[in-house]
């Protein structure tokens, strides 16, 4: 007789470990022990768990109201475009739920705007090693076999290529190219930034084609790299952003910001979502922008995060048969191993410390941005540990 089908969909390779209370930048198992997180949920939990001031505002609004629908105004929905509106490039904002309908909307934005402009552009660029999601559109915008094996025929219109090859966008980027979608830290890639002086380029490159440009900051927002977003390192704007992750601090939300120009196609009855920018979820986020861009808050996030790259290079010079080097900025760093990195990730957990792995053999370090310098240092000190077991 077959083994009965678990009630869980079996898509996830799960561990063992069942958490069942947080506070800040610590897990507490079902066993009673405790585990210092840098993964915060894959870059969700940007303000740790169960952040006082969190707690207090999804309390008070499920006390009052929970949903709605997007019949009616949303006062905390309002609240939160403005918010953004005035922190970024953006005019305006939808919000979803995740990171993955953020990317379904963005697509639509733009082949929306060029319906409207009247021009055929069938094309949209992106890059191997992006992830942006696991729809069907968003597997064919990433293209990868991994994600993509199985459930074609895939959506048409993009075309992948290699990163970081300047020749290679220079001979895509033509007038066919209705806009390039990219993420400026490559999360699920392996940590991978792309420089500034490349971002600015590819700024100018969609302004003398037309092209709009298209930012996935669902990983790298809200603060992570110490920046409110990340393409603000290189002093540049994109036409489209996707953002979600930390922007509900753990709450499930996602948005799409536009300028009024890739927005202008987008008119009512063009796109919808029940649950999105519910008033649970805005009353959060709401809250979570409040706080990364207080005062001093962005930089004490780029302070603590030196210290801790810099403790991170001494850790990848007393082991280099386990390391090659650190990537990244800001807390959303990682350790490029010469070792397995599965091997770091449960050598890391057999110590109490909580890291995620990325392609190209790389551990994602994703600390709350709350993290003290005390415990980075501790998160230092286990890594030590794990490093010598492999050794």
């Amino acid at each position: 007789m077959n083994a009965p089908f678990p009630p869980v969909l079996p898509t996830y390779n799960r561990t063992s470990l069942s958490f069942v209370a947080g506070e800040g930048a610590w897990l507490t198992e079902a066993s009673g022990a405790r585990y210092l997180d840098l993964t915060s949920g894959i870059a969700v939990n940007a303000l740790g768990h169960a952040h006082p001031e969190l707690v207090a505002v999804l309390t008070r609004q499920a006390q009052a109201l929970w949903h709605v629908s997007n019949l009616y105004t949303i006062p905390a929905q309002e609240q939160l475009a403005q918010a953004l509106v005035d922190a970024t490039f953006a005019d305006t904002v939808f919000f979803t739920n995740s990171g993955t309908e953020a990317a379904e909307l963005a697509l639509k934005m733009v082949r929306k705007y060029w319906y409207e402009a009247g021009e055929e552009r069938p094309t949209i660029l992106t890059f191997e090693g992006a992830f942006h999601g696991r729809s069907t559109g968003a597997i064919a915008a990433a293209g990868s076999d991994k994600m993509t094996k199985g459930f074609g025929p895939l959506m048409p219109g993009f075309k992948v290529l290699p990163w970081g090859d300047h020749d290679a966008l220079t001979a895509a980027l033509d007038d066919s190219v209705a806009a390039v979608m990219l993420e400026p830290v490559q999360g699920e890639g392996g940590i991978r930034p792309l420089p500034d002086a490349c971002l600015k380029g590819l700024r100018d490159a969609c302004d003398r084609t037309g092209a709009l440009l298209v930012l996935d900051e669902v990983q790298c927002g809200m603060g992570r790299t110490g920046r409110l977003f990340a393409h603000e390192w290189a002093g540049i704007a994109p036409d489209i952003m996707m953002v979600a992750k930390g922007i509900g601090g753990g709450f499930p939300l996602g948005a799409v910001l536009a300028n009024a120009r890739a927005a202008s196609g987008m008119t009512a009855g063009t796109h919808g979502s029940t649950y999105g920018g519910n008033p649970l979820a805005c009353a959060v986020g709401a809250k979570v922008v409040e706080i990364i861009t207080a005062p001093g808050f962005l930089e004490d996030v780029r302070r603590k995060s030196a210290n801790f790259r810099q403790s991170l290079e001494g850790l990848v010079a007393a082991h280099p048969e386990i390391f090659e080097g650190v990537r990244g900025q800001g807390l959303m760093l990682g350790l490029k191993c010469r070792a397995p990195a599965i091997d770091l990730v449960k050598a890391a957990q057999a110590q109490h410390l909580l890291t995620v792995p990325a392609a190209d053999n790389v551990v994602r370090l994703l600390p709350p941005l709350t993290i003290t310098e005390e415990e980075l240092a501790e998160a230092v000190v286990r890594l030590d540990a794990a490093a010598r077991t492999l050794a």
